[in-house]
């Protein structure tokens, strides 16, 4: 019996087999340009110097604001305890002013130590709030400031500049750049014109 021949031997020698199986694609980034490659690179680069940047940016600003946090804490913590002591500091005030000029100059030996203790104890409060940033502004003959004055009245007086304090009813406290307590004037009016201010000026403190 003739056996009937498989397909390669009936396809002959000459005959081609082709490969029906699928090729795998090549890989993407095989497919593309080399200069693409570059430019992609180079925008990933940019990209991620920027995110850099911006980090350190809120980094240095982040920094910035807790320095200053910090030192409005260390200058004004002490805010609320400093105007209650201006109570005590107008008291002090008020007991010196309540002796006479003449009972102090004939004071006898009791009363003149008794007076020099209050004054002695008013000198030492204000240092101590010195000490902590608070200043006593007493801006006799500077012209008014309503930043840091309150006028009480005006007072005519053409010997001075208009708008001049002529009389400081109660002393002002300020506390670094703060003003805890304005100062309580009396203004002078019909004076000449003020002089212009020079910018950034500022009525002096009266650290004594």
């Amino acid at each position: 019996m003739n056996q009937k021949p498989n397909d390669h031997e009936a396809a002959g020698p000459d005959t081609v087999i082709q490969d029906t199986g699928v090729q795998p694609e090549p890989a993407a980034a095989a497919q593309r340009e080399p200069g693409d490659v570059i430019e992609a690179l180079a925008a990933e680069n940019t990209e991620l110097k920027d995110k850099v940047l911006r980090t350190l940016a809120d980094m240095e600003n982040l920094r910035r604001r807790t320095e200053r946090e910090v030192g409005d804490a260390k200058t004004y913590g002490v805010s609320s305890f400093a105007r209650d002591m201006l109570t005590v500091v107008d008291n002090i005030a008020r007991a010196l002013e309540a002796i006479p000029a003449e009972a102090r100059g004939h004071a006898d030996a009791p009363l003149k130590s008794f007076v020099e203790g209050i004054e002695l104890t008013e000198r030492d409060l204000i240092k101590t709030l010195e000490r902590h940033g608070v200043k006593r502004i007493s801006p006799q003959g500077e012209r008014f400031d309503p930043h840091r004055h309150q006028a009480m009245f005006e007072l005519p007086d053409t010997s001075v500049p208009n708008g001049t304090v002529v009389q400081v009813v109660q002393p002002g406290f300020v506390i670094g750049e703060r003003v805890l307590r304005p100062a309580l004037v009396g203004v002078s009016k019909g004076g000449a014109k003020p002089a212009p201010q020079p910018a950034g000026g500022e009525a002096n403190t009266d650290e004594g």
